[in-house]
């Protein structure tokens, strides 16, 4: 009698255990909060204090008389003030030589990752992708070394493969996007750029930052090729590899699935406009 009640409470846990991942796995994941956009980049610029000359002061030069003809000399200094701030605004645009900043444009971009799996014991490679990537980047051809890169965001909502099947389980399981709806890589370090660059020119470096999946954050490095297409635009790749098990990214257990790859590829291949 005991063993039959034993494997009754068995079978009764397996149902609903088979009842929760079931509804993970055919539950319509969360919607998209809002279209995408970059946070907005805060150039870093060196501390040195921006220097006004001032007119010289001719106090003791002798008083000119003023014709009737002449202005009043509230309005002689009036007029001299507006110029000083006229001269002042001119020197505060930025030089033609320095930093502009360009936005990445989700018409032209995409993200996706990229890992290995056994379905229906065939080895396939599993792609999701989304063009719903946001950031800045600050640039200045003639001198690349002042170059820096802004947060880069990822809606992990949008994310998608040629199954739906398998897309409510990335969402609903894996990235828990109705919690987690974004993932972020903020950059701490540029290496490997060359001191300028043309037009047209490829140029291949590297940027160190912090990736968030979910709740969990990690060192990781992007190796970037871009290309200035123009005085207004610049595309390229950037890759990294991940750890699945890194991030505790832990594939449910389902049918006709098996020997998911821990490694997984992240590609961003971006289009960014002044």
């Amino acid at each position: 009698m005991k063993k039959n009640h034993l494997i009754s409470f068995l079978l009764v846990s397996l149902a609903l255990l088979l009842v929760s991942t079931a509804c993970g796995l055919l539950q319509e994941p969360a919607e998209p909060s809002a279209t995408i956009e970059a946070v907005p980049l805060e150039i870093e610029e060196a501390d040195e204090p921006i220097e006004v000359e001032e007119p010289t002061p001719e106090a003791e030069e002798p008083p000119v008389e003023i014709d009737e003809a002449e202005e009043p000399e509230e309005e002689m200094e009036e007029e001299e003030a507006e110029e000083l701030a006229s001269e002042e605004e001119e020197e505060a645009e930025p030089a033609a030589g320095g930093l502009l900043i360009f936005e990445i444009s989700q018409d032209a971009s995409e993200v996706r990752f990229e890992l290995d799996e056994d379905l229906r014991g065939n080895r396939i490679t599993v792609v999701g992708s989304t063009d719903q990537v946001a950031g800045q980047i600050a640039l200045d051809l003639s001198d690349l070394s002042s170059a820096q890169v802004g947060e880069i965001q990822i809606n992990a909502r949008t994310l998608e493969t040629d199954n739906n099947f398998r897309n409510r389980a990335i969402q609903n399981e894996i990235l828990d996007t109705g919690d987690y709806e974004f993932i972020s890589f903020v950059p701490t370090a540029v290496s490997g750029l060359p001191a300028s660059a043309t037009i047209g020119e490829e140029i291949s470096f590297t940027i160190e930052g912090d990736l968030t999946i979910r709740d969990v954050t990690e060192a990781v490095t992007f190796s970037v090729v871009a290309t200035a297409v123009s005085e207004t635009e610049i595309s390229g790749t950037a890759t990294a590899t991940v750890l699945r098990e890194t991030y505790g990214l832990n594939i449910p257990e389902v049918p006709n699935v098996a020997n998911v790859e821990n490694e997984v590829d992240l590609i961003i291949s971006f289009v960014a406009n002044k």
